[in-house]
């Protein structure tokens, strides 16, 4: 079976991290200096319990000039970034809890937790919230630095371990990770799973299924989702 890479393959181990009581100018001195845009914030059993970003702290240049009572009819978000303008420790500007993630979330799963939670990085922690990494949107990427003989290889794997097909009867052509199915399986459904596996194999950006088959086992035009995945294919019928 294709092992799934996870977090813990690609996450950076040596994290700069602040304490509560770290003091704002203290803070963007290591962001600057660090050329980073964010830091987790840990108490002291090195537990995260939030996350400083630059954002957090410009609140302080844009409400320069502003009076600091709060406004009546002020969102409550705004109120949230005017009260941080004025916060002197990483307690009281940080973002908290932490959207994180663990050493086994796959990479995939750590994707779609930053695209919700719109953020760049996460901090990664063990089973009891200590921190044990960050991993960013660049480290997510690295597993699709491949080489195609690697990928390929893969998918020949799972073909055969997971599917149980001669892999002589499948071809596989793999070109800057776009892979290319070919031959033909004993039913249209089994050619839907094929692809849809090597879709999911590290450093496949794309698959495109040519696999013909020898009986439609599809009852209705519903089962033609069977023939989707997450990833773009061409369809093609057998002749």
């Amino acid at each position: 079976m294709v092992r799934q890479v996870t977090v813990g393959d690609v996450m950076t181990h040596e994290v700069v991290r602040v304490g509560e009581e770290t003091p704002y100018r203290a803070l963007v001195d290591l962001l600057v200096e660090r050329r980073i845009s964010a830091v987790p914030v840990v108490d002291g059993a090195n537990r995260v319990v939030g996350v400083v970003s630059d954002a957090d702290l410009l609140h302080r240049i844009e409400f320069l000039g502003d009076e600091h009572e709060r406004r009546v009819f002020e969102r409550p978000s705004r109120q949230a970034a005017r009260a941080k303008s004025h916060a002197a420790s990483a307690r009281d500007l940080m973002t908290g809890p932490a959207v994180t993630v663990t050493p086994e979330t796959p990479v995939v799963s750590a994707a779609k937790v930053m695209a919700a939670a719109g953020v760049k990085r996460l901090p990664v922690v063990d089973a009891n919230g200590h921190l044990v990494g960050i991993v960013a949107r660049s480290d997510l990427l690295t597993t699709y630095v491949r080489p195609d003989a690697s990928v390929r290889d893969d998918v020949v794997t799972m073909v055969r371990d997971e599917m149980w097909i001669d892999p002589a009867t499948v071809g596989v052509e793999v070109t800057d990770g776009v892979v290319t199915l070919t031959g033909t399986v004993d039913r249209r459904s089994t050619a839907a799973i094929v692809a849809r596996l090597a879709g999911g194999v590290p450093g496949v950006v794309e698959v495109i299924d040519r696999l013909a088959w020898d009986r439609d086992d599809a009852e209705d035009k519903e089962s033609r989702f069977y023939r989707t995945h997450l990833f773009s294919t061409t369809t093609q019928q057998p002749q």
